[in-house]
């Protein structure tokens, strides 16, 4: 008796397995795809905005293993140089594609409302977290958060820079009263003078003077929500942008 359940048992966690192996092959959710289908997808996504990629691809592969095939031609055995060329190019073609989908992802959504979440992206989970629209106008000038390091950093986009500079300095005065010395800076993205482009808004953002220490951030963020209980929600829009996870763990080496 004990023998068939444990038989039924097998063959039910043979085909719930089955079932989610097929669910994730026809998912169009990134994060159910293989490592090797999500660097597909982002090639694929990527060459739609820049169609440069192709030959950026090919002089990161080619150019590798020419040269190491001319050393080996000087350098025997030439096949172990061969191999050593085919292993930088891998490497590479996934720097040149990580670059281009980064610069892709910034053309594809710049001017849009919620933009500056591309770059906020890219930011370090483990020092910075975000919060989108916090404060929006009707013209969609829009207000972001973004705690770290540097403290409290308030990131304005808009159609209007002195709208969104004024919309910028109503936040900033709201948070200075709840952050009690906890450092407030303001950034507006775009490309005029005084503001910061969007494709360097994340090394802008890195580069600011530390002020806090990582057990003082959950310290600010329970501040905070005090101030964000008062409000609504503001709805921003958030596009789905091509994900890089499979190319940046190939990076990594995991």
């Amino acid at each position: 008796m004990a023998s068939e359940k444990a038989k039924a048992l097998a063959a039910q966690q043979k085909q719930e397995r089955k079932a989610e192996k097929l669910r994730k092959k026809s998912s169009d959710d990134p994060r159910d795809w293989g490592r090797v289908r999500q660097i597909i997808e982002a090639y694929k996504r990527t060459n739609e905005l820049d169609p440069e990629l192709k030959w950026w691809t090919l002089l990161a592969v080619a150019g590798p293993i020419v040269l190491m095939l001319a050393v080996g031609f000087w350098l025997q055995p030439w096949w172990l140089w061969l191999i050593t060329g085919v292993m930088f190019a891998l490497v590479a073609a996934l720097y040149v594609l990580t670059w281009r989908v980064k610069k892709a992802n910034f053309k594809r959504y710049e001017g849009q409302a919620g933009s500056a979440e591309v770059a906020f992206q890219l930011l370090n989970k483990k020092k910075w977290s975000y919060e989108i629209g916090i404060a929006a106008t009707r013209q969609m000038d829009v207000v972001h958060r973004v705690i770290g390091a540097p403290g409290i950093v308030l990131v304005g986009e808009g159609s209007s820079p002195a709208r969104t500079r004024q919309l910028l300095a109503t936040e900033a005065k709201k948070h200075e009263q709840v952050a009690y010395g906890v450092p407030v800076t303001t950034v507006l993205v775009g490309k005029d003078q005084g503001q910061v482009p969007l494709d360097a808004l994340q090394k802008h953002l890195e580069k600011l003077p530390k002020a806090l220490q990582p057990h003082q951030l959950t310290e600010v963020k329970q501040r905070l929500k005090a101030l964000d209980a008062m409000r609504p929600r503001i709805p921003v829009p958030r596009g789905p942008m091509p994900t890089m996870k499979g190319v940046n763990r190939a990076m990594r080496g995991r």
